[in-house]
């Protein structure tokens, strides 16, 4: 890939407390035209926001000192991050926390575990989906 182009990729932020999940992502995701950043919790999180705005927001719901839900109201309440599409991810399949991420305007809500294939489809499924950040 040409310097040029790498400039252009775009960037999805994977936030989870579990350090095997981002690594098993990371790893599923190699090489596939778009940027991937990993952030071990919300703290971590808000921190690479500041540094870079993704395109797309992918965090695990269950999270220690803040959770996604959290997260996900500290990203929208801010001016420079509040047009990021914003997914949720669980390895729970919990009604209330799909029912709390719908009420929240997320744009989804994708169940773990899942595999390199699926997590290729649905990061590049929501890319399409939503177009760049302004």
């Amino acid at each position: 890939m040409k310097p040029a182009q790498k400039q252009n990729l775009k960037t999805v932020l994977f936030v989870d407390d579990e350090s095997m999940w981002l690594e098993a992502i990371r790893l599923s995701l190699k090489g596939e035209k778009f940027k991937i950043l990993t952030a071990d919790g919300g703290e971590e999180a808000l921190k690479k926001l500041e540094r870079k705005i993704p395109d797309l927001i992918m965090s695990d719901v269950r999270m220690p000192f803040m959770n996604g839900f959290d997260l996900y109201e500290k990203v929208k309440s801010n001016p420079k991050f509040k047009n990021i599409p914003y997914v949720f991810m669980s390895s729970i399949d919990d009604f209330d926390a799909k029912r709390t991420a719908k009420d929240l305007g997320a744009e989804g809500y994708i169940e773990k575990p899942f595999d390199s294939e699926q997590i290729k489809t649905i990061v590049l499924d929501f890319l399409k989906r939503f177009p760049p950040k302004e």
